[in-house]
């Protein structure tokens, strides 16, 4: 056999092998632009100070922990009464943003990681904030929907840019 006979024959035995994995690649480039696009949400939920996004998005369940930066939020309630609609009134200019987000699907878990930067001014003494950091969402598949059952934020003051 000679080496083109060898290219098409292997060719022919890795057909099949391609048609079972690519339903898996397209079925996880799905995932991944979900899983992007709750994120999109809870950032403008955020930046807007609306608890709408995390509503929708988010799994509410006992025990639910939201943490950030070593404070932490108890239940999606909680998360949202006591941090999200709160920031909206204490801050201006709020920008946040969550970029580079790198996804991870395995089954019906998912994670995602993205760098975080956050500029804003407090309202009560005109101080502006300026931190960058990263934060972590885990997601579960619920009845066939993307939801997020936990996020970590973390972040530092920016000192130089």
């Amino acid at each position: 056999m000679n080496a083109k006979q060898t290219r098409k024959t292997g060719m022919i035995a890795l057909l099949p092998t391609f048609f079972l994995i690519s339903p898996l690649v397209l079925a996880q480039d799905d995932d991944a632009a979900a899983l992007i696009a709750i994120i999109d949400a809870i950032e403008k939920g955020w930046e807007q100070g609306d608890g709408t996004p995390f509503r929708d998005h988010y799994l509410d369940f006992a025990g639910a922990r939201y943490v950030e930066s070593g404070g932490q939020n108890e239940g999606l309630t909680d998360l949202i009464e006591h941090h999200v609609v709160p920031e909206g009134d204490a801050l201006s200019n709020f920008e946040l943003s969550l970029a580079d987000i790198e996804t991870h699907v395995e089954g019906d878990f998912a994670w995602a990681i993205a760098n975080v930067e956050v500029q804003a001014t407090i309202n009560r003494d005109d101080r502006e904030i300026h931190n960058r950091g990263y934060e972590t969402f885990l997601f579960q598949r619920v009845d066939g929907a993307w939801k997020v059952v936990h996020t970590h934020s973390s972040s530092r003051p920016v000192k130089k840019d």
